[in-house]
């Protein structure tokens, strides 16, 4: 069983065994080389602590389920992530009972929009690895969201689940050669920008037809995206909502619609700003619940994780679920 104690610091000590799922392969296989730095730091501090490697795309969800089975709402396993945004969300589709789970996470992927979002983006990962074993995060709960297509699968999602060109171009990323020759230089982060310019000369229109919890269904003419925000960025530090709090058990939408090819590559800057709020063709609005109809498929994803191609999906906040170490 876990002890808790206070040390003269006044900061939290656990004698437990924290489990490390490590994307070795994060920031184009340079996350080996930040998972030794961190492991020096566990065996300094004399921490008891298992390694799970992910060895394939997929991996870590099935870690998160074996290690979360092992848990109980008295006694819950301390599971702390090294990766980025695309690890964490497979962990987070593993999980089979939240409340069994008590999370870490130490960012190391190109994109970072988690981190940037708590505003751990000021942190390296040591810095970071060091204040959650100090239990500077104890006791902090996040909310997350869950998008549910039209057949009825589920994902669940920290930063943002979305349909249209914003789905694209995370679709895109995936495999794109751009972003493993911009994360060699350390630029990851770009490859969400320039893969949106391209797709802005490509990208479809289509109608689409909105409801935000109780409101009556809103017809949207052109529609370019929308997305259900539960951090202020995303992709790559893109500002969709940079009100939106992952605390407040709501999300944030964020729909653009009505502009051309040629005039949203003008209002791009504006997104790109976060000065979008209340300009014409873009709707952003909190709700706890959403749904949205297209008329024809559209891409959908969930923290940049493809998920299809839908004409219907839901997209709903789940309060506090995240609770961290």
């Amino acid at each position: 069983m876990n002890v808790e104690k206070l040390n003269g610091k006044g900061t939290l000590e656990m004698n437990r065994v924290y489990h490390f799922i490590v994307n070795t392969a994060a920031r184009t296989g340079k996350g080996i080389f930040a998972w030794n730095e961190l492991e020096e730091i566990l065996m300094q501090r004399q921490i008891k602590y298992e390694t799970h490697l992910t060895e394939y795309a997929g991996h870590a969800k099935t870690l998160a389920r074996e290690l979360s089975e092992t848990g109980t709402e008295s006694d819950p396993v301390y599971l702390v992530i090294v990766g980025g945004d695309g690890t964490v969300n497979e962990v987070l589709n593993g999980i089979v009972n939240f409340e069994n789970v008590r999370f870490g996470y130490v960012p190391n992927g190109s994109a970072n929009d988690l981190a940037n979002g708590l505003g751990w983006f000021k942190f390296d990962a040591k810095e970071i690895l060091n204040k959650l074993l100090d239990g500077e995060y104890h006791g902090f709960a996040m909310d997350l969201g869950c998008s549910t297509d039209e057949s009825g699968n589920k994902n669940l999602f920290a930063i943002s689940s979305g349909i249209g060109i914003d789905a694209e171009v995370c679709k895109a990323a995936l495999h794109s050669k751009l972003k493993k020759f911009l994360n060699v230089i350390h630029l990851g982060g770009l490859t969400y920008k320039l893969l949106t310019i391209h797709k802005l000369f490509t990208m479809p229109h289509v109608t689409c037809y909105l409801k935000l919890d109780d409101q009556p269904e809103k017809m949207i003419q052109k529609g370019i995206f929308a997305v259900g925000m539960n951090q202020p960025v995303e992709g790559g530090g893109v500002p969709m909502a940079p009100k939106a709090v992952c605390t407040d058990g709501k999300l944030t939408l964020c729909c653009v619609y009505g502009y051309s090819r040629f005039r949203a590559f003008f209002v791009l800057p504006s997104l790109l700003a976060g000065k979008h709020e209340g300009k014409k063709g873009f709707w952003i609005e909190s709700f706890s619940k959403a749904t949205i109809r297209l008329e024809s498929a559209m891409v959908l994803h969930a923290d940049g994780e493809y998920c299809g191609e839908q004409k219907h999906v839901c997209i709903e906040c789940l309060p506090g679920i995240m609770k961290f170490i």
